[in-house]
């Protein structure tokens, strides 16, 4: 998406001209313009100048955003400056010069106040010279007038220009106003001149109450009073990416020629080596090549504890170094940081529209050609109604001046920024507007269960000792833990590493051993103390000791719970067993309840075999469990999905990314693979469950205050045009002056912006509040459809496999039978999921995998 600076915009209906004139230009796709940010966002071939061109046709100024066609290593010498020019963009200029005009449009307008009202309704005395020359007086408004109309005479440029161009917006509507106030002040004068010269005094006092001369100063005033609180409030919804922005570092300390050098950070490349010290900041993305810390990742994740860090670990730019001194080599550089990546994923969603702006737009396209319409029908049924041309005029004018554009032009995006600024600050990053406004209609979530649900890393997580062999007294579990420690040293195994890092947390020494071997498909031997050790499954192990059935029981129960029990001998006795596992996440429990009680259906999604799956949906508390999906399965399962309710899919593999893409809402867990997070409309930085609920929540609390925001923009209209135009004159005498109704449209947008700001205090992660979602008409049940969920499927369980090439194996000897569509086998569960187009003995399945030397136990 090519980036735009927009100029010249007052109102919605200024960012829907532009917006339209943007879209005939040939090549563009898609244009979305932010009236809260005066930015552009264009998809398409269309070039710059094309663009450009299209909007000072229409009326305003246009410029790009940086250069698309950079290099990437000028992209990267040239982040700093980019980012200068982004916190540059988004420096409220506009408050001040508001402020300035507003002080000096006070003075002209207290003295011009003083005469019209002081002098006329409350008798304050004036010089010696005005007693009884009206003349002067009027002469003197009108001076005083046309100084406050100098000051102001933006909104007389930017008005009449629209008007022009075929485009009014809301300075015409106040331009218009106050013209019309100031023009038949100027008529009554002249009028008032020649009555004096025929000595009508009767006549010279009737006239003095036909000045409006206050009305077109003090609207004008009263206009930019809005204008500066809009501005200001506008402001605050940006502290959030401009906080963002205040993060980014200006130096590192660079290792170059083995000396230390510090260098600007835009000069830093990937590949450079560079050291931080405690309390620094780091400057680019990197991976730790020596040292030991902790990081305060706060700045990006929100997480205020400090995280570990180590060699090999990755850090980030922005974040603190708090404690040792680190030597680290640059990964990503420039735009490629995560921190900049942040940045813009916030840019990005700033200059996009939330489908609901929709309605918004096409109602301000028309809303000033109408209410101009309005106004001139008001002046011409008062006329015929009778009443004077000063009482038509000044309903009239009521009319234009109360009526306000930008309250509708504003309810959407100032919610969706601050929204989305909030999401930011809690780790959780909306990559558009739109992805902002559909995540809190989620009525299914799909959790991928590896990595998502659990921690994707196998963990030790029951250890039992057969006492029978350890006889000595003392910590039977830690002299097991050694001995699987130590024969499991030499393997690569995903299941060892779990048991050797279990023995490095609990301070379990190592010993050497000799002779190692693994046994494909079944286990590992090795000599340690003059003992053969043999460690595997139990149909491995049961071949040289007798395991009782006590231990087989536990076994059982181990594998029920989705754990992988591996039993370990000692010549020709059994040490014990050590159930490996990967486990579910601290918060995952938590955030699924909260989901649920949202009124969304969650379900797990995993290839793992029906056992292990329910063993750690149960765990979870997930609705549905839907197991033995291939990664290229997800995808097909999210889309029968999609015929129940909106899905959004959470993962973080690169196997996701079709399920992601696939989804109503892809939500990309921030630890993932980048392929998942391209793929994803959402990733939470933080990398935990707990941040999916919250990204709905603060989704519903947005979309709640955006349909506030609109209601207040259309009911304000539509109680005060037809109160403006004295609809309610004849019933209840009601009637408004124009000053009034300038203040009226001048507190309308403060209102919604300020509304909008009350979204910081939005609590993402305290679930008192939640509610269930109301069904819509995408709803088809509560449950999934039975007759379409439904596979004819067999679990087999097989005893002998004990790697990936074991599973392979057995996959392909299945799967090459025709009555076998798909068969999911799991090594570490020792089953093999079979799903079935058509009928097939179990003795043929037995057959086929025993013909690949391994053991079917049973068929169910």
């Amino acid at each position: 998406m090519k980036q735009y600076t927009v100029t010249g915009m007052s109102c919605a209906a200024c960012s829907a001209r532009v917006e339209q004139a943007v879209s005939k230009v040939d090549g563009v796709t898609s244009c979305s313009v932010s009236l809260l940010t005066n930015s552009m966002g264009v998809e398409g071939s269309a070039t710059d100048a094309q663009i450009v061109e299209a909007v000072e046709q229409a009326g305003y100024g246009a410029s790009p955003k940086g250069t698309a066609t950079e290099s990437e290593n000028d992209k990267a010498n040239n982040s700093l400056e980019q980012l200068k020019a982004a916190q540059d963009a988004l420096v409220d200029r506009e408050t001040p010069k508001l402020v300035n005009r507003l002080i000096a449009s006070l003075i002209f307008l207290v003295v011009l106040m003083y005469f019209s009202m002081g002098h006329m309704m409350w008798g304050w005395p004036l010089p010696e010279f005005f007693n009884g020359n009206h003349v002067a007086m009027g002469l003197l408004q009108l001076l005083l007038t046309v100084a406050v109309m100098v000051i102001n005479q933006k909104f007389f440029i930017s008005g009449f220009k629209g008007l022009i161009h075929g485009a009014p917006n809301m300075d015409t509507l106040v331009a218009l106003g106050s013209a019309a106030s100031f023009g038949y002040s100027v008529y009554a004068l002249f009028a008032m001149t020649a009555a004096q010269v025929n000595g009508d005094m009767d006549a010279v006092m009737s006239y003095m109450h036909e000045f409006y001369f206050e009305s077109a100063a003090m609207i004008l005033a009263l206009i930019t009073v809005g204008k500066m609180l809009e501005a200001h409030s506008k402001g605050k919804t940006t502290d959030a990416l401009k906080s963002l922005m205040q993060l980014a570092p200006k130096t590192a300390t660079v290792v170059r020629d083995g000396v230390e050098q510090e260098i600007s950070v835009d000069a830093v490349k990937k590949g450079d080596i560079f050291v931080v010290r405690p309390g620094e900041n780091i400057p680019v993305d990197g991976e730790i090549i020596d040292g030991t810390t902790a990081v305060n990742e706060s700045a990006l994740t929100g997480e205020s504890i400090p995280v570990d860090k180590q060699p090999k670990d990755a850090v980030s730019a922005a974040t603190v170094n708090q404690s040792g001194f680190i030597k680290c080599r640059a990964t990503r550089v420039g735009e490629d940081t995560t921190l900049s990546q942040i940045i813009q994923m916030v840019s990005d969603a700033a200059a996009t529209k939330a489908p609901i702006a929709k309605i918004a737009d096409r109602v301000s396209g028309v809303f000033v050609p109408a209410v101009i319409t309005i106004a001139i029908i008001t002046i011409i049924a008062w006329l015929i109604a009778g009443e004077t041309v000063g009482f038509a005029l000044a309903r009239g004018i009521s009319v234009l001046v109360i009526s306000c554009p930008c309250a509708l032009g504003l309810a959407t995006p100032v919610a969706i920024m601050v929204g989305n600024g909030k999401g930011a600050k809690s780790g959780i990053l909306f990559k558009t507007a739109a992805s902002l406004e559909a995540t809190g209609r989620t009525q299914i979530v799909a959790l991928d269960k590896t990595g998502t649900i659990t921690s994707g890393e196998p963990k030790v997580t029951d250890i039992v000792p057969d006492e029978t062999f350890f006889e000595e007294t003392g910590n039977h579990a830690g002299a097991l833990l050694a001995i699987a420690a130590s024969v499991e040293a030499k393997s690569e195994h995903p299941l060892a590493k779990a048991i050797m890092e279990r023995a490095k947390t609990d301070e379990i020494a190592v010993a050497e051993v000799t002779d190692f071997s693994a046994v494909v498909g079944n286990g590992l031997t090795a000599i340690l103390a003059g003992k053969m050790i043999k460690a595997g499954n139990l149909a491995f192990v049961s071949k040289f000791v007798k395991v009782s059935d006590d231990m087989r029981t536990k076994a059982v129960e181990f594998s029920k719970e989705g754990k992988t029990p591996l039993f370990f001998a000692a010549d020709d006795r059994l040490c014990g067993i050590i159930a490996v596992a990967d486990t579910i996440k601290e918060d995952s429990p938590e955030a699924v309840r909260q989901l649920k009680n949202m009124g969304i259906r969650v379900v797990m999604l995993t290839g793992d075999n029906e056992q292990t799956a329910n063993a750690i949906g149960k765990q979870a508390g997930v609705d549905e469990v839907i197991a033995g999906v291939l990664p290229d399965g997800k995808e097909a399962v999210i889309r029968k999905l999609k015929k129940q309710g909106r899905v959004a899919m959470v993962g973080d593999g690169i196997n996701d990314a079709p399920a992601l893409t696939r989804a109503d809402m892809g939500i990309a867990i921030g630890a993932g693979s980048d392929v998942a997070i391209d793929a994803a409309d959402v990733v939470l930085m933080k990398s935990r469950l707990i941040d999916v609920p919250a990204a709905v929540r603060l989704s519903r609390a947005t979309l709640t205050n955006i349909h506030e925001n609109l209601f207040w923009a259309f009911f304000y209209n539509v109680i005060g045009i037809p109160l403006a135009a004295g609809l309610w004159y004849p019933l209840l005498g009601w009637k408004l002056n124009p000053m009034f109704g300038a203040a009226a449209m001048s507190l309308s947008s403060f209102c919604v912006v300020t509304n909008a700001l009350r979204l910081n205090l939005c609590r993402v992660y305290d679930p008192k509040h939640d509610r269930k979602a109301k069904p819509d008409r995408k709803d088809k049940a509560d449950k999934p459809n039975e007759s379409e969920e439904k596979s004819m499927t067999k679990t087999m369980n097989i005893e002998g496999m004990m790697c990936g090439h074991c599973e392979a194996r057995v996959k392909k000897a299945l799967e090459a039978l025709d009555a076998v569509s798909e068969a999911v086998v799991s090594h570490e569960s020792g089953t093999a999921v079979v799903t079935l187009s058509s009928d097939i003995s179990d003795e043929k399945l037995k057959e086929t995998v025993e013909a690949e030397d391994y053991k079917v136990t049973s068929i169910q």
